[in-house]
């Protein structure tokens, strides 16, 4: 069984008012599994308990469950498939989640089924926190092409959700190629690498394909007095390739690494990001300010962010039609120095600021893009300062907070730059960049 082969095919969200039951009908009958994950919540007090029913019967069901809170544990059978959530005497707005598992729904066997649900059923201060597994048995024959999810009594609450998804195997209806982690929505099959590969496809594509490299690592200076000030690293290259006609051949794929923070040190760039033979996408580039104050930041896919002191200032320039310049650091003050924010893929990194009592502001990493996944990527660092500039939308990290403070690394396979570190014998290492991403995506037949 291949789970990256998952499918959405319904969300629901409760709305004001709550409902008394959640209702997937007409299930389409092309998946080998189905799972269903809930948030729930339910308003009454007199009832705790969220029952499930295939094709809208309660008959021929059989259950055996187990729970415990860590410290006692209790068994037990009953006739329902069910499953615990919080009600109005937990915490107020404290969800429980449960996730079920059925195998070969549209066999002509009977029905087994699995659940693994956590509730916190609380109060302030006094936690009450307890998992709760059961297996069902289902003695129908019949194909199951309806589930429901139901209270004896009282509304399911405003805010709980639950999705119900299809499960494939490797051989999945309209995958039209091989390589890295494939999944599907209403219209679109991606295939996501987050490591080096090979995209194959089995026959000629039109193909979009998006290529980010690793983002910038930032360093740290533990020499110097300042309470912060060291530049974020720059977003790794982004690139977007719409419509790409693509045979039926191997292409490689290389996802670059993040460069990495500097102890007391200068950070790394990070690599190149590569599909086939298209342009590279270029490493983020490494923050400046570190080692000694004067490292310059280095030019990359976005560049990165200047540092304190002078001869590191200014940040470093972007690649054209992948990223943008990093911020400019800002000289001391009474009020400190503060490095600015890595160039992201969307924006400039922005500047530092000493001139802010009573603290100074790092600067933050520049936006990064949103892909047609709806994802964001490529974000710069924040800086470092007393008031740590933020990273960029897209997977920057956070800038250090003071001189001592660990500033945030790139979120993986985002391309994300690092956050600036401080400047002082106790700072912390530099943040490091966020490895790339490429994904290919295809029409669905």
């Amino acid at each position: 069984m291949a789970f990256s082969n998952m499918r959405a095919i319904q969300t629901v969200t409760v709305g004001a008012g709550g409902i008394l039951e959640i209702d997937f009908q007409s299930i389409p009958q092309t998946y080998t599994d189905l799972i269903l994950v809930f948030s729930t919540r339910e308003e009454s007090t007199a009832s705790a308990e969220i029952f499930l029913k295939f094709n809208n019967t309660t008959n021929n069901l059989a259950t055996r469950w187990l729970r415990g809170n860590g410290s006692s544990a209790n068994s037990g059978t009953t006739t329902n498939m069910q499953f615990v959530t919080n009600s109005n005497s937990a915490l107020a707005s404290t969800f429980s989640n449960a996730y079920f598992y059925i195998p070969n729904y549209t066999g002509n066997n009977n029905k087994s089924a699995m659940s693994d649900t956590v509730v916190a059923n609380n109060v302030a201060n006094s936690p009450d926190v307890f998992q709760n597994m059961a297996s069902y048995f289902w003695s129908d024959t019949a194909a199951i092409t309806r589930i429901t999810a139901y209270l004896a009594s009282g509304d399911i609450a405003q805010h709980s959700t639950a999705t119900l998804y299809g499960v494939t195997n490797a051989t999945v209806a309209g995958v039209k190629a091989t390589g890295g982690a494939i999944t599907m929505d209403g219209s679109w099959i991606y295939h996501t690498f987050t490591s080096s590969g090979t995209f194959t496809p089995l026959q000629s594509l039109s193909a979009d394909i998006l290529v980010v490299a690793g983002g910038g690592g930032s360093g740290s200076d533990k020499s110097g007095g300042g309470r912060g000030g060291e530049g974020g690293g720059g977003a790794g290259g982004y690139q977007s390739f719409l419509t790409q006609s693509l045979a039926a051949t191997a292409y490689t794929v290389t996802v670059g690494a993040g460069g990495a923070g500097g102890n007391n040190a200068a950070g790394s760039s990070g690599t190149n990001s590569v599909f086939g033979a298209l342009t590279a996408s270029v490493g983020g580039g490494r923050g400046g300010g570190a080692a000694g104050g004067t490292t310059a930041p280095a030019t990359g896919g976005s560049g990165g962010a200047g540092g304190y002191p002078s001869g590191a200032i200014t940040g470093a320039a972007g690649t054209a039609g992948q990223g943008n310049a990093g911020g400019n650091g800002a000289a001391p003050t009474g009020f400190g120095v503060a490095g600015g924010g890595g160039g992201g893929a969307g924006a400039v990194g922005g500047n530092g600021n000493t001139a802010s009592s009573p603290y100074s502001t790092g600067g933050t990493g520049g936006a990064g893009l949103q892909w047609l996944n709806g994802t964001y990527y490529a974000g710069g660092g924040g800086g470092g300062a007393s008031q740590a500039g933020y990273g960029g939308v897209g997977g920057g990290g956070k800038g250090s907070q003071g001189a001592s403070g660990a500033p945030g690394n790139g979120e993986a396979n985002t391309g994300g730059g690092g956050g600036g570190s401080g400047g002082n014998a106790n700072a912390a290492t530099g943040g490091s960049g966020g490895s790339g991403v490429v994904i290919i995506r295809y029409a669905k037949p």
